[in-house]
C-alpha cells in the first residue's frame, strides 16, 4: 500500500506550522513565547552564520583566482624584463664585447636594486607593528570601563 509521504500529506487541525516544533496552543505562556523567540532568533543566527560562510567562500575563491592571475602576470613581467635584458645585451654587443655587454647589463640591475633595497629598508623601518589608534581607543575604552560617569 503506498502511503502520502509527510511533505504531501494534508495539514491536520492542531499540527505545528513548518519549522517549529511546539504545537501551537490557544493560549501560549511567557515561558512559551519566549522560547519560540529563543528558538526562532537561534535559527536566525544559524542561517545568517551559514549565509556568511557561503559569502567568504565565494569571495575566498574570487581573491584566490585573482591572486594567480598576479603572479601569473608576476611571472610574465620577470620575463620581459629578463628578455629585455638579453636584448640590451645582444644590443650593447655591437658596440662592445659581449661579455662587456652582459656585465654592463648586470651592472645597472645591481643598481636598481641596491637602490630598491635601500628606499624599502627606509620605509620599512618607518611602520609601526604597534596598532597606536587601537591601543588608545581600548585605553579610553578601559578608562570609560572604570568612571562610567565622567
Amino acid at each position: 500500500m503506498v502511503t502520502p509521504s509527510s511533505e504531501h500529506a494534508p495539514a491536520q487541525p492542531g499540527a505545528s506550522p513548518a519549522g517549529s516544533t511546539r504545537a501551537p496552543s490557544a493560549d501560549p505562556s511567557i515561558g512559551e513565547l519566549v522560547g519560540e523567540i529563543s528558538e526562532d532568533f537561534t535559527q536566525l543566527v544559524r542561517e545568517e552564520v551559514e549565509l556568511a560562510k557561503a559569502e567568504i567562500k565565494e569571495s575566498a575563491t574570487r581573491a584566490g583566482k585573482a591572486a594567480g592571475m598576479l603572479a601569473g602576470s608576476g611571472y610574465a613581467g620577470h620575463l620581459v624584463l629578463l628578455m629585455g635584458s638579453l636584448a640590451a645585451i645582444f644590443g650593447l654587443a655591437h658596440v662592445v664585447d659581449l661579455a662587456w655587454a652582459a656585465l654592463i647589463v648586470t651592472g645597472f640591475w645591481a643598481i636598481v636594486g641596491a637602490l630598491l633595497f635601500v628606499v624599502g629598508r627606509k620605509r620599512l623601518q618607518t611602520v609601526s607593528a604597534k596598532p597606536e589608534r587601537t591601543v588608545q581607543t581600548l585605553k579610553e575604552d578601559a578608562q570609560w570601563a572604570r568612571n562610567p560617569t565622567s
